[in-house]
């Protein structure tokens, strides 16, 4: 993909309420371009002729809600998250389940490398707030925890 392309998407991408595009082409390749404050990110990548095609969801950042005394449980890095070791496997984490420091809760990918999160405080899952599958920032809010 040429740089006056990349440019023209940076600013469409300026230019709009969304956070991240993702366009793939030719040759098995993708650009990820993203932006969060100040800041827009661009990523090239290959991507495996068996993922398929799918709408990339938007992050929005979590609502203020009555969870007033609750911890998050945050993504260290960007990536994709992912609730279950496999796909045919159960999620590590449900809501209403408790959780104790070390507890790996979710795995996100990132550069085909699968990174297990694990859980920093003891509590009760109350919120899972990301889909399974969808692209994660660095320092977006994965879970919301009751401690205990």
């Amino acid at each position: 993909m040429n740089i006056k392309r990349i440019e023209q998407l940076v600013k469409i991408l300026e230019n709009s309420n969304v956070n991240e595009i993702e366009v793939r082409y030719f040759f098995g390749r993708k650009i990820r371009i993203s932006k969060s404050s100040n800041n827009i990110r661009v990523q090239e990548m290959p991507f495996a002729a068996t993922s398929g095609v799918k709408d990339i969801p938007v992050h929005h950042p979590p609502e203020e809600t009555a969870f007033a005394n609750t911890a998050a449980i945050k993504s260290p890095i960007v990536g994709t998250f992912y609730r279950a070791p496999s796909p045919d496997a159960s999620p590590y984490i449900e809501v209403g389940d408790t959780v104790k420091p070390g507890q790996v809760v979710c795995i996100v990918e990132a550069m085909k490398l699968m990174n297990e999160i694990e859980s920093d405080v003891a509590g009760k899952v109350i919120k899972i707030l990301v889909k399974n599958e969808d692209p994660v920032e660095y320092n977006q809010e994965l879970f919301l925890i009751e401690p205990i």
